[in-house]
């Protein structure tokens, strides 16, 4: 099964930090999701909330935040307690910190239709410049951010991200082209895993926690899983190969 690091590690160390990524990439994690909005000077940082008050305690919206006064913040507020200072990274931060990574799923939050199609052009741009089209999975709930993905540049593989029944999740990843369905764990059982494959769509199931859930997904079929405890459960397989 391939283990996808949520955030990074986001349940053993802050989540969407540098720290966070560096820790499940030295344990071998090669595998990673990450959230991506736009500073107000436009650049790409990881940062899943709208604002930065839950991960650094300093109150603003991220869209009203420069690179460089988002990136002097301090991400570390975890639980356990994380001592060490963890700035908010810019994503090319991340990538250079994680460089024989297999994948990324980038997922755009929603925003503005003015500044998402300023982070798909950016992403594109990323993409391209570090000849990153094997390794790279562009995903949204936003249907236009996966449309203008595949306009810019149809070589990028694209992920919709499902987190309800209805309408059909693999029907709407089949209708935007995605290469990717990234569902709700719960929503994953052995019909969807098979219609998946029947169409040659992979399904990628988050965040996936307990080890019940992994065991049963796993018997299901499921490849893919989204977890904040990266380590742990890369750990759990190679102990019950």
């Amino acid at each position: 099964m391939k283990i996808v690091g949520h955030r990074g590690a986001r349940g053993e160390c802050p989540e969407n930090t540098v720290a966070s990524f560096v820790h499940a990439y030295q344990a071998g994690i090669r595998h990673f999701e990450l959230d991506v909005q736009l500073s107000m000077d436009g650049e790409l940082i990881v940062i899943h909330d709208k604002t930065t008050d839950r991960t650094t305690g300093h109150s603003a919206k991220v869209e009203e935040l420069t690179a460089k006064e988002l990136t002097a913040l301090n991400a570390n507020r975890h639980e356990p307690p994380w001592y060490r200072p963890t700035p908010i990274p810019m994503l090319t931060e991340i990538i250079e910190a994680c460089p024989e990574f297999e994948s990324i799923q980038f997922e755009v939050k929603p925003d503005s239709k003015a500044r998402l199609n300023n982070v798909c052009n950016r992403l594109v741009e990323l993409i391209q410049r570090q000849k990153l089209f094997e390794r790279s999975i562009v995903t949204s709930a936003n249907t236009w951010v996966i449309q203008q993905i595949k306009r810019l540049n149809s070589r990028i593989s694209t992920g919709y991200v499902a987190g309800g029944r209805f309408p059909s999740p693999l029907a709407a990843a089949l209708k935007y082209q995605c290469e990717f369905l990234v569902l709700n764990y719960s929503l994953a059982d052995k019909n969807i895993v098979a219609d998946c494959n029947e169409v040659n769509v992979e399904l990628s199931c988050w965040t996936v926690n307990t080890l019940p859930d992994i065991d049963k997904l796993q018997a299901a079929g499921v490849r893919n899983i989204i977890t904040d405890y990266p380590t742990l459960v890369k750990r759990y397989f190679e102990e019950n190969p």
